[in-house]
């Protein structure tokens, strides 16, 4: 009897001028959580949507479940076989209650004018809820639940199908460091209880809290796989990188130019208050806090999509008021948002149509028609600018891997000429790879002289590309430091108690997420 619930062999996937997947192979004991990682675009979520039957592989693929032969070739034949995949992006119903949520799917044999059995359904979900140990109501609605809540539920939703196997696409992406934890345990149990986890993050130090065993995919190949215990960090990157990557302090003095952007006790009741910087040209300025700080709200206040209450804004010295996001384009003023997925890009669009999407109206023709022949031409350029992979400007923005997606989206708003750059969490959700690039780009831009706003959750992040930090606690600046004199642990007091001087901050269990690592 194999130790093996799950064996892929041979997985090969070409879509048109890309391999996606070549000769890839996964093995997933009973009763453990493996880690599956690579950098972005290395053929994770495509293996995935193979085992969800979403896709299906080239000839010669072998799929083994429970040492049988078996064959998925729909997202039914995965459920039925006990497979379940939990995706970054919840596939919940807002509008339904969290028992219709968790028990949705389980009767689409039945007749179409089988009798609803309400308390049926209310037992599967209190059943499935009670073994997580959660306490969460199976008859309020899913959109009044928080994201950490909603992530239980779609674990619940597992459980109830009796699953063997359930797949965790970044679970802890939008969680704070509390739920977190709370997840983490959640985790161990069901490993405990014999199911099966394949757990894929960007987070490295989670990956080594929670998994038995890695393995590693590179440009659609298979690397290897290793036992957690015998495996470090270091080796770990190099690995799904293929070279070192070096995660630098930046130490150099800035070269910048005049002021550039100014605000004057800007605030918003409820968001953030009294809120002053400069922004000199050619400038990082990175923004830090724990969720909740108001950082995002700020940026939003900025970019025209809520209005402050009082304050003022300058732009090269002349008083402005941001009546909208276009307005605020017209500014000179472009914002990369933290969900570039659902307010970054059109993903059913193409990278040339997402790039253009912001300048539609600079490259009509006399007669309002739109010029393909300038439109193509800009997207060839940030493409091979920005270096995006693959390289395929007609190739629809869902298709690519978040790092390219963001690469994406800075080009889009790169395209609008802004002299002033809002960038939020940067590299959120994406490998240490990619990071790296994004943040030699935005080290770049800065050079040619925008002025970056970068807010981050992730202190090497903020400490590596940044040339000065504010640091923000319940809506108001706590903090500025230069890069020089910044230290996680500086970074850390601000964000807890608006001072620099203590050595070991107490963190909450709930008091928010900021990342101290890759």
């Amino acid at each position: 009897m194999t130790e093996y619930l799950l064996q892929m062999k041979n997985i090969s996937k070409t879509f048109p001028g890309v391999k996606a997947l070549d000769n890839v192979q996964l093995e997933v004991k009973k009763g453990e959580v493996h880690a599956l990682i690579g950098e972005n675009g290395a053929g994770k979520s495509t293996l995935i949507k193979i085992l969800a039957g979403i896709y299906y592989p080239d000839s010669g693929a072998e799929f083994y479940f429970e040492g049988e032969k078996a064959e998925i070739t729909k997202p039914l034949d995965a459920t039925n076989k006990g497979i379940s995949i939990i995706y970054q992006d919840l596939s919940l119903f807002p509008n339904l209650s969290v028992a219709e949520n968790i028990y949705i799917g389980r009767d689409s044999n039945k007749r179409p004018w089988k009798k609803v059995e309400w308390k049926n359904i209310y037992q599967v979900a209190k059943k499935a809820l009670d073994e997580l140990e959660v306490n969460i109501d199976p008859n309020i609605s899913v959109e009044r639940l928080s994201i950490a809540q909603q992530q239980l539920v779609e674990i619940a939703r597992a459980l109830a199908f009796e699953s063997k196997l359930i797949v965790m696409d970044e679970p802890t992406s939008a969680l704070s460091s509390g739920e977190v934890e709370k997840l983490y345990k959640v985790v161990d149990k069901l490993k405990n209880q014999g199911i099966s986890i394949i757990f894929i993050s960007h987070k490295l130090k989670e990956l080594f809290r929670v998994s038995n065993r890695f393995t590693v995919l590179r440009d659609g190949k298979y690397v290897g796989s290793y036992n957690t215990n015998d495996i470090d960090e270091s080796k770990l990157i190099n690995l799904m990188v293929g070279r070192e990557v070096i995660y630098d302090r930046n130490t150099s003095e800035p070269n910048v130019g005049e002021t550039i952007f100014k605000l004057d006790g800007l605030s918003k009741q409820g968001n953030f208050k009294d809120i002053s910087f400069e922004l000199k040209k050619g400038e990082v300025l990175g923004v830090t806090g724990l969720v909740g700080s108001g950082r995002t709200e700020l940026a939003q206040a900025i970019f025209g999509v809520n209005k402050p209450d009082e304050g003022t804004i300058e732009i090269y010295g002349e008083k402005v008021t941001i009546k909208n996001s276009q307005h605020a384009v017209k500014k000179g003023i472009a914002y990369i948002p933290e969900a570039r997925q659902t307010q970054g890009l059109v993903l059913k669009q193409s990278i040339i149509n997402n790039i253009s999407l912001p300048i539609i109206n600079k490259i009509r023709t006399k007669f309002k028609l739109i010029d393909r022949k300038k439109e193509i031409q800009i997207a060839n350029e940030y493409v091979k600018t920005l270096d995006v992979r693959p390289a395929l400007p007609q190739m629809l923005a869902e298709k690519l891997s978040g790092g390219n997606q963001q690469k994406v989206v800075i080009a889009k708003w790169l395209s609008t000429k802004p002299k002033i750059l809002i960038i939020d969490e940067p590299t959120n959700g994406i490998d240490i790879g990619a990071k790296t690039e994004i943040h030699k780009l935005i080290k770049r831009l800065a050079e040619d002289g925008i002025g970056v706003i970068m807010i981050s959750s992730e202190l090497p992040e903020v400490l590596s590309v940044s040339d000065r930090i504010l640091v923000m606690r319940h809506g108001r600046i706590s903090g500025e430091l230069k890069v020089q004199e910044a230290t996680q642990e500086k970074i850390m007091n601000y964000a807890l108690k608006g001072r620099g001087n203590v050595k070991t901050p107490d963190v909450p269990a709930d008091s928010g997420q900021i990342s101290q690592g890759v």
